[in-house]
């Protein structure tokens, strides 16, 4: 029977064991969405749009990336983990914008929740550079896409 990985034989949340697990390159991609109001959406030229703020899309990348580093602060039953790659790709589409984050390390636990905190972040952080023109900005699709090493793959269907 599956049992929940993060929950002990008497109920209690608890951290996973990873003592015994072999070191392995992992790896996972999560993606995320977001879409912009229509004025908002005309902004944007040669795939970024240079805010009050500061490039969109560059700054939501180092987000993404320091989201990535942050995950197990965050996230209290993740282990801290010695990242050994990480790739934020941020692409204009038809109605907003598609996040992807890669996240490698070579440990004994995978890089899912990392490759999903930085997908969120990056998101997260369109949204904040973008308020000031509008709150109608819809986040959503996150989702991890694949994840590789010890002792599952997974590919999204």
């Amino acid at each position: 029977m599956e049992h929940l990985s993060h929950v002990n034989e008497k109920g209690n949340a608890a951290m996973v064991d990873v003592s015994d697990k072999n070191n392995t390159l992992r790896q996972a991609t999560a993606v995320s969405e977001i879409i912009f109001p229509e004025n908002l959406n005309q902004l944007f030229q040669n795939n970024e749009y240079q805010s009050p703020k500061g490039p969109v899309f560059q700054t939501a990348r180092i987000a993404g990336i320091q989201g990535v580093k942050q995950t197990s602060t965050l996230i209290p039953l993740c282990h801290p983990l010695s990242i050994t790659g990480i790739d934020v790709q941020i692409e204009k589409t038809e109605k907003g914008a598609h996040i992807q984050c890669t996240v490698k390390t070579f440990g004994k636990t995978g890089v899912e929740m990392e490759a999903l905190t930085g997908a969120s972040v990056a998101a997260l952080t369109i949204y904040d550079m973008c308020k000031a023109m509008s709150f109608e900005m819809e986040i959503g699709g996150i989702k991890l896409m694949e994840k590789s090493g010890g002792k599952s793959t997974y590919i999204a269907k």
